[in-house]
């Protein structure tokens, strides 16, 4: 029995018919015919009972199409590790992570990593941090670079420098020309428009300075916000590297010096899952 008999058998059993089963395999139907009946000589067992319409599988068929799947999977899985030894100079990297780090910080560490691994190609998806802890779980991705809060239980992480929370507004908004808002108490009455994550955050915050925050609009997307607040909306209350997404919307950011509003950026991966060469080699870039 070998790996290629396991495949042979798979496609009939999966076909249920050994002519569509060697139109999938691109072989002839005989030398087919012949590899099934020389593994259930090898094996002393019938595995699948053959008549004029359809093949059925007995108990011995089905309890080798199980193994069978798991062998060919390791195998396949095997061969792609010894692969992976080889440098990391081959193979296909994927990454999840959110808009602001997509534009901002990814594509110079993409650019370094490039040169040194040419022959590593890149499959980047951009979605919300929710939805990549999921792909990242799921296997779609092997890295993910998200903001937190959220449960690191699962994943091994490496923290990166601590954001703060900014307010852009135009100037409407602002009773004074100072740097930054060192009371929460500065934003009592005015407009804010918030992502749907930190909402609950920010609430919370406000509620801890005494007043009840007066959020007008809500949204998962930073370059709707900072359109609303470039409109004159309100406040646009977001992480510091999501301020740069739009350029062409004039706003003035003003640091929110709240530390219970501070997120950081972190990069996710699996605990005890296979890890790629390259995965390994692009995470080297943050820890040096």
């Amino acid at each position: 029995m070998d790996i290629r008999q396991l495949r042979y058998f798979l496609a009939i059993a999966e076909e249920g018919n050994i002519t569509k089963a060697a139109k999938r395999l691109h072989i002839a139907q005989p030398p087919l015919s012949h590899q099934l009946k020389q593994l259930e000589e090898n094996l002393g067992v019938v595995l699948l009972e053959r008549n004029t319409r359809k093949i059925q599988i007995t108990d011995a068929g089905r309890l080798l199409q199980n193994r069978a799947r798991q062998i060919i999977d390791l195998f396949e899985r095997t061969e792609k590790e010894l692969k992976d030894i080889k440098a990391g100079q081959l193979g296909t990297l994927s990454i999840g992570t959110i808009s602001s780090v997509g534009e901002t910080m990814l594509p110079v560490k993409i650019q370094g990593f490039h040169e040194d691994y040419p022959g590593v190609d890149f499959q980047i998806k951009e979605s919300s941090a929710f939805e990549i802890i999921e792909w990242v779980k799921d296997g779609i991705v092997e890295i993910g670079i998200v903001r937190t809060p959220f449960n690191l239980d699962t994943f091994e992480y490496i923290d990166l420098p601590n954001e703060p929370m900014m307010a852009g507004a135009s100037d409407l908004f602002w009773d004074d020309s100072g740097g930054c808002i060192d009371n929460l108490k500065k934003l009592e009455g005015k407009p804010l428009l918030v992502y749907n994550r930190f909402a609950v955050n920010i609430e919370e915050a406000c509620w801890k300075a005494g007043f009840e925050p007066r959020i007008v609009g809500k949204t998962d997307d930073t370059r709707s916000m900072l359109n609303w607040a470039g409109l004159g909306m309100g406040i646009a209350i977001l992480p510091r590297d999501a301020c740069s997404l739009k350029s062409d919307v004039k706003l003035n950011f003003k640091e929110i010096k709240e530390e219970s509003l501070v997120t950081r950026i972190v990069i996710i991966w699996m605990k005890h899952r296979y890890l790629s060469t390259p995965a390994k080699n692009f995470l080297g870039l943050f820890n040096t």
